[in-house]
């Protein structure tokens, strides 16, 4: 799994922006090698590769499964906590893609995020950031529900963390029972989120709505 440890610095007493750097490489992708594997499962289908229609799909699987797996560095900006804002924070409906591990095809739906802040807050455009950074990787969105809230719960330290993922997947609804259209639910909630019944039960009423509905 490629991924970027975040470090925070407190700025207080200044009210200054505390940024947080990527320190990790990306993921070693081997292009020469995934062109062959792509060239070679072409022919175990069948396919004429020196055909004229197929003879640069090698590179663009490699291309585009290159862009699948790897997530772009960013700045986690966090800001002081000056007003001690204390009531939820949630971002609904943020659109994610990501790869099935195990049939190597695509899920996608939306990701809800919302925390009760303690000392400081996030830039609101980082929540999809984060959602990102993990999403684009070899995944069950079970262990990305996680990733997520775990993210969130390690560099913000808030009160409470909730993470609901909403998802098709390809291989349930392209393969096997082909059930088109059906959606995989996910939650990962801490703190007060979890343990407080009135916070779970607002963080909960506020993601239900699905993104089709006003």
């Amino acid at each position: 799994m490629i991924g970027f440890r975040e470090t925070t610095t407190s700025n207080a007493g200044t009210g200054r922006l505390a940024l947080a750097a990527p320190v990790a490489g990306p993921r070693a992708i081997d292009f020469e090698a995934l062109q062959r594997a792509a060239r070679d499962l072409l022919r175990a289908l069948g396919a004429d590769v020196d055909a004229e229609s197929l003879r640069e799909t090698p590179r663009r699987v490699a291309d585009a499964y290159a862009e699948l797996l790897t997530p772009q560095p960013f700045r986690a900006t966090t800001f002081p906590n000056e007003d001690g804002y204390d009531q939820l924070i949630v971002a609904r409906a943020i659109p994610f893609h990501s790869l099935c591990m195990h049939h190597l095809l695509p899920f996608h739906g939306v990701a809800h995020i919302g925390y009760l802040p303690g000392e400081r807050i996030i830039g609101l455009s980082k929540l999809g950031r984060v959602v990102e950074l993990f999403a684009r990787d070899l995944q069950i969105q079970e262990r990305l529900t996680t990733q997520i809230a775990g993210w969130l719960q390690r560099e913000l330290e808030p009160r409470g963390v909730g993470v609901l993922l909403e998802a098709e997947h390809l291989c349930m609804s392209l393969r096997g029972v082909q059930k088109l259209g059906a959606k995989t639910m996910t939650s990962a909630l801490h703190g007060l989120v979890r343990d407080d019944a009135r916070t779970r039960q607002e963080f909960l009423a506020l993601t239900s709505r699905t993104t089709h509905e006003q």
